[in-house]
């Protein structure tokens, strides 16, 4: 059968594990099954990546992936991937623009920041650093049948997160079908800069150098850590349909629970003609349970058409905060050894995204009335609101003569939040209530053997 991976041939990668692999990474997991027999490596297979990612005017990221692979004698398979990533830039806080200069407490409570007249208001002292490292160990257990453990653990200043994960594998009609069944559960402990603050509090605007700004900011904060629980239980199914096409389909099942808020979040209290009088720190329900349905399908033309690969996958979410989500996925790749004289490829890639607004999201209630519905539940954070983004861009890729492999990704994302049949008070009509996020991504990897 042709692969339909995108890799030379050189490392004879089983599809199938492919297909199981990126069907485990929606647990966090990293899965090989099938028939490794023939990809066994004396030696560790190392990955390397590069990422940038910057927002106009926001956030800016900057990534260093490590990932190793070993396959032993027995079919036995050792992965681990660490990721160190570094944040910085500005970060939307909740509160709507509006058309004089705003002034916030920072989420620590030492100092403020003022936002200019008609801009978005963004807490321009976001700046993080990651450290995140995956295990995984791989091995068959019986003929036909093919277990995976691992473990994560990811480190920021204010935030711990510790997970384990399982998945089972069963192959059958010559290995041409699989049944995949993965667990996993995650721990995250938030221990924010000033602390938990207290769900509808106002935030306290003043002068941080006098002598009881530290007891009165103290009164907006209930907490200094809250934890939240993570489970995700994944069935899936992979079908070699031919040797050229092979598809993979997937359930999974999530459920949250614990503290669910964005602890650096508000939301605008305004009058009736649209002028802020106050702000507040947000609330969420402290459960989430998420369905998604996902399908993809892997084609090769090994007749003209550059003998390319289109990869094509779906996916659908829906959740008990009424989130409902549509993306489609799609690359195609393009050998160009027969331009080039080398081993070298070009892949196109465009990714659509689509959801609705969480119940409880408004992005401003007005003094009064605007927390009587949905239990006091609210948020304005634009990530649970309405919008539909879009990823185009290519990755292009070459294998050097001593069997490495480098390539390099660029795309360009962009997120458009809408109105979800808010009324627009006069004070805001001339101002932009839903700010387009624009993006530039660029990954540089590295492959050797």
């Amino acid at each position: 059968m042709n692969s339909l991976s995108g890799k030379s041939a050189k490392k004879h990668i089983n599809v199938k594990a492919a297909l199981s692999m990126a069907a485990g990474a929606l647990l966090g997991t990293t899965t090989a099954v099938g028939d490794a027999k023939a990809q066994v490596l004396k030696d560790w297979q190392i990955d390397s990546a590069f990422l940038f990612y910057s927002e106009a005017d926001r956030v800016t990221a900057a990534e260093v992936i490590i990932s190793g692979n070993r396959t032993f004698i027995n079919d036995e398979v050792l992965n681990f991937k660490l990721t160190i990533d570094s944040l910085t830039g500005a970060s939307a806080n909740g509160a709507v623009a509006q058309g004089q200069a705003q002034t916030f407490t920072r989420p620590s409570g030492d100092g403020q920041y003022v936002t200019p007249v008609g801009d978005t208001p963004l807490d321009d002292t976001f700046k993080d650093t990651r450290v995140q490292l995956n295990a995984q160990w791989t091995q068959p257990i019986a003929d036909n049948y093919t277990a995976s453990v691992g473990g994560h653990l990811s480190k920021e200043f204010d935030y711990l997160s510790l997970g384990i994960n399982a998945n089972l594998a069963v192959d059958f009609d010559k290995k041409n079908s699989t049944i995949s069944l993965g667990f996993s559960h995650f721990q995250d402990t938030f221990t924010p800069i000033g602390g938990i603050p207290k769900p509808h509090e106002s935030m306290l605007i003043g002068d941080s150098n006098s002598p009881s700004w530290d007891e009165e900011f103290a009164h907006t904060r209930i907490a200094s850590s809250d934890n939240k629980y993570t489970t995700d239980i994944l069935l899936g199914f992979s079908q070699v349909i031919n040797r050229r096409m092979i598809t993979q389909f997937n359930y999974s099942f999530s459920t949250v629970s614990g503290y669910l808020t964005d602890p650096f979040k508000i939301v605008s209290v305004l009058n009736e003609q649209g002028i802020t009088q106050d702000y507040i720190y947000e609330q969420r329900p402290d459960e989430r349970r998420k369905q998604s349905i996902f399908g993809q399908a892997k084609y090769h033309f090994d007749q003209g058409l550059f003998n390319s690969v289109v990869d094509f996958s779906y996916r659908y979410m829906w959740d008990d905060w009424q989130i409902k989500s549509h993306t489609f996925d799609s690359t195609w790749y393009f050998p160009l050894s027969n331009w080039f004289g080398k081993q070298s490829y070009l892949q196109p890639h465009l990714r659509y995204y689509q959801q609705s607004a969480a119940e409880f999201y408004q992005p401003y209630i007005f003094t009064g009335h605007g927390l009587e519905t949905n239990q006091g539940f609210v948020s304005a954070d634009y990530r649970i609101g309405e919008m539909h983004a879009i990823t185009l861009g290519a990755k292009y890729g070459f294998t050097f003569n001593n069997g490495n492999d480098f390539s390099v990704r660029l795309e360009y994302y962009q997120q458009t939040p809408t109105n979800a049949g808010f009324d627009v008070p006069a004070g805001l009509e001339n101002l932009t209530v839903y700010p387009v996020v624009q993006a530039i991504i660029l990954q540089i990897s590295y492959s050797f053997l």
